[in-house]
């Protein structure tokens, strides 16, 4: 029976090891998105900024449109990139309560094999006290019957024969 618990615990910890790894790489992902998202939020500000009709300048209007065009591409990009954040950050919390659980299954299997450890120990000790117990009786039994005996015998030789 402790092999069998001693085995399941090892798959629990087995599990768990790769619920961390899966955590981990999910933050790590998540923590690239994050970064692409401020380099396109600094790009999308500094393309801004260099706005062909800025301080006055004149512009051609085919410019201002693919100005405009691109930072509309920008937008999107933006746009698709929060959603990709969201996802992960969905992903990241079902992730970390699957590591609860198993956290949780591992705590489990491992308190089961320490009850089991103590009532296996407690078992022996109440039979080696048994064992004990009964090698005491057994002990006193016969020092009773050979005191006994022994008694009446030594009384009965001890006493001096007429010569």
């Amino acid at each position: 029976m402790t092999a069998a618990l001693h085995t399941l615990l090892e798959h629990a910890e087995r599990e768990r090891d790769e619920a961390v790894s899966a955590l981990l790489q999910a933050e790590e992902h998540h923590r690239r998105l994050l970064a692409q998202q401020e380099q396109l939020l600094a790009y999308r500000e500094d393309y801004r900024a260099r706005h062909p009709a800025q301080g006055g300048r004149s512009a051609s209007i085919e410019l201002i449109r693919c100005h405009q065009g691109f930072m509309q591409r920008l937008d999107q990009a933006l746009q698709q990139q929060q959603h990709a954040l969201l996802q992960t950050e969905a992903r990241v919390g079902e992730l970390r309560q699957a590591l609860v659980a198993q956290e949780t299954r591992v705590a489990s299997v491992r308190k089961l094999l320490e009850r089991r450890g103590t009532q296996a120990r407690h078992l022996a000790e109440r039979q080696d006290q048994r064992r004990s117990d009964e090698t005491a009786m057994h002990q006193h039994r016969r020092r009773n019957e050979d005191g006994g005996a022994g008694g009446w015998r030594l009384g009965f030789e001890a006493a001096p024969l007429p010569h």
